[in-house]
């Protein structure tokens, strides 16, 4: 009986997942207005790409949430499956120029929640 549960905590180890960790890559805090501004999210756990669904939002400075739309796509990304790495661009609004706002991903896997918010303030 001790073989067997030796053999069931040695599964349950081997079968716990470390901490979700997710990492934004972007070109600065200072966008131009109407031109690609490419970000990059990563989710990884122990080092390895993992599944996971990312929410992609821009909050302006009175709290009202607008969600980021794929590519030149009218496809909002809103619980959006990918794995590992999620590349794509914002193309700021000239309107938004000297607003501070701040872009806010929200990202998934295995039950974890990560949420990273980046500050910017798009500019001529």
């Amino acid at each position: 009986m001790s073989v067997l549960m030796t053999l069931g905590l040695a599964v349950g180890v081997a079968g716990a997942a470390g901490p979700l960790h997710v990492t934004l890559a972007a070109p600065g805090h200072a966008p131009r207005v109407a031109t690609h501004w490419n970000y990059t999210v990563r989710a990884t756990r122990d080092g390895k790409p993992v599944a996971a669904r990312l929410t992609a939002q821009i909050v302006d400075p009175i709290g009202g949430r607008h969600p980021i739309t794929f590519d030149a796509s009218t496809k909002p990304i809103t619980n959006w499956p990918f794995k590992g790495t999620f590349r794509d661009y914002v193309t700021w609004p000239s309107s938004s120029r000297g607003v501070p706002l701040t872009l806010r991903l929200v990202v998934r896997s295995g039950g974890q929640t990560k949420v990273i918010r980046y500050g910017v303030v798009p500019r001529a």
